[in-house]
């Protein structure tokens, strides 16, 4: 469902938790914790104010944050956002060389670093991801995290997008 700003502006806490809860994986207490600071003038201030909240978390909840996040590549344990996002990546249709290539990495990945790869596929092939997944498995854990975690700004970023009125935004 799309909303406007000045419609999640006027929402209680539950509405707007309910409207935005999904924004981050699993997580709906983000949205919950970032109601308290509308208004919101643009989508850009809304989603500043989400990944402050976001990045405010102990490392306990990051890394929950993280871990709610599915493996690429399945469609075991999906919201249908990830759903969406996988298919428009082309993820729904590999060839049995790439979906073996895809689980080889992914399960490389997962023993190395103890959470799924998280990348916000939008705008990319099964190609790039693929190169991607092979250049972070060199990275250390803390750079990995943080790689995580900015993946899911930009995913945060897609989602907030897609569910926005961008032409009624209210403006200060």
């Amino acid at each position: 469902m799309k909303y406007t700003l000045a419609v999640l502006n006027q929402m209680d806490e539950d509405a707007f938790a309910n409207a935005l809860g999904n924004i981050f994986e699993e997580t709906p207490a983000i949205a919950r914790h970032t109601w308290s600071q509308r208004p919101f003038h643009t989508i850009e201030n809304l989603h500043r104010a989400l990944v402050t909240t976001m990045r405010e978390l102990d490392n306990s909840a990051l890394l929950a944050l993280i871990r709610a996040h599915p493996e690429l590549g399945t469609k075991y344990k999906m919201t249908d956002d990830s759903l969406k996002e996988h298919a428009g990546a082309g993820l729904n249709n590999l060839t049995s060389h790439e979906s073996n290539r895809l689980q080889m990495l992914s399960r490389a990945y997962t023993n190395k670093f103890g959470f799924p790869f998280v990348m916000a596929v939008k705008r990319h092939s099964i190609n790039s991801i693929l190169a991607t997944f092979e250049q972070r498995l060199q990275h250390s854990i803390g750079q990995e995290i943080e790689q995580a975690l900015t993946e899911i700004e930009k995913i945060a970023w897609f989602r907030l997008s897609s569910c926005i009125e961008p032409e009624v935004q209210v403006r200060s």
